[in-house]
């Protein structure tokens, strides 16, 4: 049948300029990734691969082969820094004379097992994982991405909330009557008693990370730390006893949406694996119609 033609690969001196990316967007993919477990998941990922066309005479690149690369390497590798520098490498190998730069970006859903507050159960969380890698001028970069879902209760509803209680508590039980301690507490357990609730919501912290060189990309790690200094993560298997501890934690980290990004800020700046972040944090307000957002970086641009 003779040469198929490929038409991309003559040269075409009208074209006249470089461009500053092409590739592919969505590529469906498996990937093999640790979460910081040491066991290796196999999830399905969504690839995003481009290199940039410097040949001002050349029409395209070679879209095959940034495909047939991640497959020979995603599909059989690990995700982690050393293996996706060798990738970008190999993407840029294989379009030598036409490319400098290379990047990638892989999307996907990693599944955590996440203990129960009080009662002993555990139960599944799926995290989003966006892992962003270039090779280009200024060497290889890497940044990691996820996000982490809590309960955030308004601390000036909480103390609106308080004030009610306490006038409720001020006619139930005017100055001049004495106090009986069985009277008291079952006004504090009853309806009647407790008037006002502090309105709390869902909340959302968005990261997005850069590791020093070497460091591992252990999820697990990073999604603990950022939990703990939040005190109010979303739960999975829920007893009673653990319903219970969650609204005393909630009691407990009573906090404005500033008040969740500096207590993010401080545990990620205090992590020497870490050059660089950028958080957002939203809480999808219960009061309004609109959410409170607060954004804080080091050193990835706002």
């Amino acid at each position: 049948m003779g040469l198929m033609p490929d038409i991309a690969i003559h040269p075409q001196q009208q074209l006249g300029n470089t461009l500053d990316a092409v590739g592919m967007q969505g590529i469906e993919m498996p990937v093999l990734f640790d979460a910081g477990d040491g066991t290796l998941q196999r999830a399905s990922a969504k690839v995003d691969a481009f290199v940039n066309l410097v040949r001002k005479d050349q029409r395209g690149i070679h879209m095959s082969r940034l495909y047939l690369l991640i497959d020979e390497f995603l599909g059989r590798q690990a995700l982690e820094a050393g293996m996706l520098a060798s990738l970008l490498q190999a993407l840029l190998d294989s379009h030598r004379d036409l490319a400098d730069q290379a990047r990638i970006a892989i999307h996907f859903q990693p599944l955590i097992r996440r203990r129960a507050l009080r009662s002993g159960n555990s139960g599944w969380r799926s995290y989003p994982v966006s892992i962003e890698a270039s090779l280009g001028h200024e060497g290889f970069r890497l940044e990691l991405g996820t996000q982490v879902l809590y309960s955030s209760t308004c601390p000036a509803s909480a103390a609106l909330s308080r004030q009610l209680i306490q006038r409720q508590f001020a006619q139930d039980f005017p100055a001049d009557q004495p106090l009986e301690h069985d009277t008291v507490l079952a006004w504090l357990g009853g309806e009647t008693g407790i008037v006002a609730t502090p309105h709390a919501q869902r909340s959302v912290a968005r990261l997005r990370v850069g590791f020093a060189s070497g460091a591992p990309l252990n999820v697990i790690s990073l999604l603990d730390r950022v939990e703990a200094a939040l005190g109010t993560p979303v739960q999975t298997a829920v007893k009673r006893e653990d319903e219970q501890a969650f609204a005393l934690a909630n009691g407990g980290n009573l906090m404005f949406c500033e008040d969740a990004a500096r207590r993010i800020h401080r545990v990620l700046d205090a992590d020497g694996s870490i050059e660089d972040f950028h958080v957002r944090v939203e809480h999808w307000e219960s009061l309004h119609p609109h959410d409170a957002v607060a954004c804080v970086s080091k050193g990835i641009a706002l």
